[in-house]
């Protein structure tokens, strides 16, 4: 798919991954409609791409709560208004939790669900009838290595991320007959500032699980050499090829393979990196 031109809808581009993607798709020559929560942060995401003419009609910035199915459809419609469809929709935002499985209050799980899942289950279905009818488009749901990895302590967010993953599997063989690609992406860690809107489970008495992993998070996505810039542009060329999944990192798609070939291997591996991580 050639991108100039294109049509892009990302929700939560008003920082990080979402931000990055907006500048990416609008240096490869797509309009770009940026939408936020906040809607300062989309106006300003806006701002940022790089003019080419009449500025106006190539960036949009709009409100949307992505927890709001009528949010989408005006979102949607008002893509559909300035540009005639969309071509493009990147379910980007969403949330972390932390906590185990028996620590997580189910408020948590809501919260989190809501957000992360039905988003991206709401931004599909505002779309799919636009896409069915133009014969052409593509899907992009941000998940994460998470939701392969499973790692302990995070519970509701491995969770949420592998349903994104069957949820972006199951769209592609509905969406293939009509002329709509999917792909769903898998970062690992890079810099952004997603543990700022995490939610962490209070310990159950003695345990002390989820403050570390939420700590160990942070740290490893301090320390990470992978740029929020080096993941979107990994996105952005899964739309143009088109590509399904999409493991951004190589050590995450080394353990990817790990884990499908040698599963228990993988897990005792994974046991043993995770009680050394939790020991420090």
């Amino acid at each position: 798919m050639t991108l100039a031109g294109q049509r892009v809808l990302i929700t939560g581009a008003g920082s990080g991954l979402g931000r990055a993607l907006a500048l990416q798709f609008a240096s490869a020559g797509a309009r770009v409609a940026c939408t936020d929560v906040n809607l300062e942060s989309a106006q300003q995401t806006a701002a940022l791409l790089p003019p080419r003419g009449a500025a106006a009609t190539l960036a949009l910035a709009l409100a949307l709560d992505v927890r709001s199915e009528a949010e989408f459809t005006d979102v949607v419609a008002a893509v559909q208004q300035a540009w005639g469809g969309v071509d493009v929709l990147v379910n980007n935002a969403g949330v972390a939790t932390a906590g185990t499985v028996a620590e997580s209050p189910l408020d948590q799980w809501r919260f989190i669900i809501d957000i992360n899942l039905l988003g991206c289950v709401r931004g599909a279905r505002a779309v799919i009838p636009l896409m069915q009818q133009q014969r052409a488009g593509h899907i992009v749901n941000i998940a994460s290595f998470a939701g392969i990895a499973n790692p302990p302590a995070l519970a509701s967010y491995n969770a949420t991320k592998a349903a994104v993953i069957s949820l972006s599997e199951t769209l592609r063989f509905e969406m293939a007959p009509h002329g709509v690609g999917v792909s769903v992406a898998c970062p690992s860690f890079f810099q952004t500032a997603l543990m700022e809107t995490s939610r962490a489970a209070a310990p159950a008495a003695g345990g002390d699980v989820a403050p570390q992993m939420s700590r160990i998070v942070a740290r490893l996505m301090q320390k990470a050499t992978v740029s929020a810039d080096d993941v979107a542009a990994d996105i952005v060329d899964a739309v143009r090829r088109p590509r399904f999944l999409v493991i951004t990192h190589a050590d995450a798609r080394q353990r990817y393979h790990l884990k499908r070939l040698l599963p228990e291997r993988y897990f005792r591996m994974a046991r043993k990196a995770t009680e050394a991580f939790l020991a420090r």
